[in-house]
C-alpha cells in the first residue's frame, strides 16, 4: 500500500511515547488554535544543535526554528548578553534613548554595509516596515502620484502571514478567506528578469524579493537573476528590497545571500536569527536617503529596539563579524550536498542547496515530505516538510561534520525503511 513504510515507522515511534507526551499533545489540540501541524515531539530542553523531549530522547535539530537558531540553542555568548542586560534594563519604549540601541544599530549597519536601520520585532513586521518605507520614498522622493504606488513581488513568495503580506501571496492556504486584500502589488514569475522589467511602470516604487525562496522549498534562482534585477531597478529608479529573514545572517555561507551573488540592495530585511533564538528581533537596514523618509510618529513599535533585544542583536553581530559561522556553513554545506547527491536511488528526486540550507524533493510515489519527517523523528532527527514532498534541512551553523553525516545517514535509513515496508 502506498506510503505504508512511513506509517509503519511513525507507529513504531508512537508506541514508544509515554502517556505524558500524549497528554501534552492532547492539551495543545484542545486549547490552541490549530494554525500549525507540529511533529509529534514535545521539546523540553535544548543545547547547541541538540534537543531533548519530555521523555529524554535526544534529537539533532536540522530545522533550527526555520533559521531563527542559526547559532544553535542557548549560545553562551548570546545568553551572557541577555542575562547581563536583563539585570539592568529590559524595556523603555522609544520614548527615551537606551544605551544598547546605538551600538546595535552601528554594528548591524556596518555588518550589512547599509547606512541606517529601523528595528522591529518579528520578520513580518519588518516586511511591513519595508513596504511602508518604499511607498513613502515613492511619494516623497520619486514623485509617484498619491495612493498609486506599486511594488513588484515574485510568485510563490513567502514574506509572512499578516493581512498586508498575504494580499500578495500566491499560497491559497495563507490567503483564502482573508480578503479584502491590500492593493498595490504585482506578482511576476520568480527568476524571470524579463517579466519583472515588463511589469515596471511609473507607479513602481520597489521590487521585493527573497534571494532564495525558503518556504517555497529552497528555490534558488539562476545566478544571473539578482544581478539583473539590481541593474533593472537601478535603471528605472526603483528600490531593490532583499528579504533575508531566512537566507541571511550566515545561513548560506555569507552574511547575506546577496553577498554570494555580488548584489547590494537598497534595503535589506532581517529577522529570525537576529534574535539569536532567544527573543524576537528584526530590522530593516537601508540607504540613508531611503530610510530617512520616515519621520517621528509615522512608524514604530513599543518593543522594537528595546534594550534587551538590542543587546542580544549586538552579540549576534559580533558572532557574525568573525566570519566563523559563514565559513562553517560553506564547508559543511559541501558535505551535505555530496551526501544528498548520492541518494537518487533511494527516492531523492531533486536537491536545491546553498550553504547549510537544502530543499530535498522526495519521490511522491514513495512518500510525502511529512511522512519522511516523521520517520526521521523516530531516528533522532528533526526537520520539516513543505509543499507536499519537499524536506527542508537547515541545521544550526555550529554543527560538526559528524552531525551532518549523522543526519544524512538517518535520511538514507528512513528512505530505505519506507521503501522496504512499501514493497512488502
Amino acid at each position: 500500500m502506498l506510503h505504508a513504510g512511513a506509517s509503519q515507522v511513525r507507529t513504531r515511534f508512537e508506541h514508544q511515547s509515554s502517556a505524558r507526551t500524549s497528554e501534552l499533545i492532547t492539551a495543545e489540540g484542545d486549547h490552541l488554535a490549530h494554525n500549525y501541524h507540529p511533529l509529534p515531539v514535545i521539546a523540553r530542553r535544548a543545547k547547541a544543535q541538540w534537543v531533548w523531549d519530555v521523555e529524554g530522547t535526544k534529537y539533532l535539530d536540522c530545522l533550527a526554528a526555520y533559521s531563527a537558531l542559526n547559532f544553535g540553542h542557548q549560545h553562551p555568548a548570546l545568553v551572557r548578553a541577555l542575562k547581563r542586560q536583563l539585570r539592568t534594563l529590559s524595556l523603555t519604549s522609544r520614548a527615551v534613548h537606551n544605551d544598547q540601541l546605538g551600538p546595535f544599530a552601528e554594528g548591524l549597519t556596518r555588518l550589512v554595509s547599509q547606512d541606517m536601520v529601523l528595528p522591529m520585532n518579528t520578520g513580518a513586521e519588518a516586511v511591513e516596515t519595508a513596504i511602508k518605507i518604499a511607498r513613502a520614498w515613492g511619494y516623497r522622493q520619486k514623485g509617484v502620484a498619491s495612493n498609486q504606488a506599486t511594488i513588484i513581488v515574485a510568485d510563490n513568495n513567502f514574506h509572512g502571514r499578516t493581512l498586508g503580506i498575504v494580499s500578495f501571496s500566491s499560497d491559497s492556504e495563507a490567503k483564502d478567506d482573508f480578503g479584502p486584500y491590500l492593493p498595490g502589488f504585482r506578482s511576476v514569475p520568480y527568476g524571470d528578469q524579463a517579466a519583472l522589467e515588463a511589469a515596471i511602470d511609473d507607479t513602481t516604487v520597489a521590487v521585493l524579493v527573497e534571494p532564495i525562496q525558503g518556504e517555497a522549498g529552497i528555490v534558488i534562482p539562476p545566478e544571473s537573476y539578482l544581478p539583473a534585477v539590481r541593474d533593472i531597478t537601478s535603471r528605472h529608479n526603483v528600490l531593490l528590497i532583499a528579504d533575508e529573514i531566512q537566507s541571511g545572517l550566515g545561513r548560506t555561507g555569507a552574511t547575506l545571500q546577496v553577498d554570494n551573488v555580488g548584489v547590494h540592495p537598497d534595503m535589506v530585511i532581517m529577522g529570525k536569527a537576529l534574535g539569536g533564538g532567544l527573543l524576537p528581533v528584526s530590522a530593516v537596514a537601508g540607504r540613508g536617503d531611503v530610510m530617512g523618509v520616515i519621520a517621528p510618529g509615522q512608524h514604530g513599535s513599543t518593543f522594537g529596539g528595546n534594550p534587551l533585544a538590542a543587546a542580544v542583536g549586538k552579540a549576534v553581530v559580533e558572532l557574525l563579524e568573525t566570519g566563523t559561522m559563514q565559513a562553517n556553513s560553506r564547508k559543511l554545506g559541501a558535505v551535505m550536498a555530496e551526501r544528498l547527491g548520492r541518494m537518487t536511488d533511494l527516492g531523492v528526486v531533486g536537491v536545491r542547496q546553498e550553504g547549510l540550507w537544502a530543499g530535498v524533493d522526495i519521490d511522491p510515489e514513495l512518500a510525502t515530505g511529512r511522512e519522511v519527517a516523521e520517520a526521521l523523528v523516530g531516528r533522532g532527527v528533526l526537520t520539516k516538510d513543505t509543499h507536499g514532498s519537499t524536506l527542508r534541512f537547515a541545521p544550526p551553523l555550529i554543527v560538526k561534520e559528524s552531525d551532518v553525516h549523522f543526519a544524512m545517514d538517518q535520511l538514507e535509513a528512513s528512505l530505505g525503511d519506507i521503501r522496504r515496508f512499501r514493497t512488502k
